[in-house]
């Protein structure tokens, strides 16, 4: 059966805690998905459970009809529980090591190990068409796991939102990013 996996990275938020809400932009960013997925078959909606992502969807999921499912398995990869000036070196050197680990976080193999456990599950259900609404880090491992060119540079590229379309069929998989810097405003 050919799948078809929209990766959606969360609107413009007002933080990084798990509470933080969308800005006005990100809002309007959300409501701007209803008419970016309009023509496009969307069977499933599964999203992070972090407030920004669940909005992100929202305005989608009430025009469609589509319960958005809350998955931790979405849920952003922590990188640490400490606060680090160099967060971006550390993150960086995370993909260059998947095992690493600081204190307080999860290694990017846990973070893949996560989303691995829900891909499988997606790729058996009878749902051919699926949303999945997760955060740059997580979203950047996901890519990872079907084209392993995907790391910290891709990452660091990525908008908010930003989408990926994700086509497998068989054992074969083709990503292409979707959305476009002119439909971000």
């Amino acid at each position: 059966m050919n799948k078809r996996i929209y990766l959606v990275r969360h609107a413009k938020a007002q933080g990084q805690p798990f509470e933080s809400p969308l800005t006005e932009l990100g809002n309007r960013q959300a409501e701007k998905l209803v008419q970016f997925f309009a023509s496009r078959s969307v069977d499933r909606i599964i999203s992070s459970p972090f407030i920004r992502a669940i909005n992100t969807i929202k305005p989608l999921s009430l025009e469609r009809g589509i319960q958005v499912e809350i998955d931790e398995r979405l849920s952003e990869r922590v990188l640490s529980s400490a606060m680090f000036e160099n967060w971006q070196e550390l993150l960086k050197a995370s993909f260059l090591d998947m095992e690493s680990k600081l204190e307080g976080g999860e290694s990017n193999r846990s973070g893949l190990n996560r989303i691995q456990s829900l891909l499988d599950e997606i790729l058996v259900s009878q749902d051919e068409s699926i949303i999945l609404v997760s955060h740059g880090n997580l979203s950047t491992l996901l890519l990872h796991h079907f084209d392993k060119r995907y790391g910290f540079d891709e990452l660091m590229k990525m908008t908010n939102p930003d989408i990926f379309e994700i086509s497998i069929s068989g054992d074969s998989a083709e990503i292409i990013r979707i959305w476009r810097e002119s439909a971000e405003t």
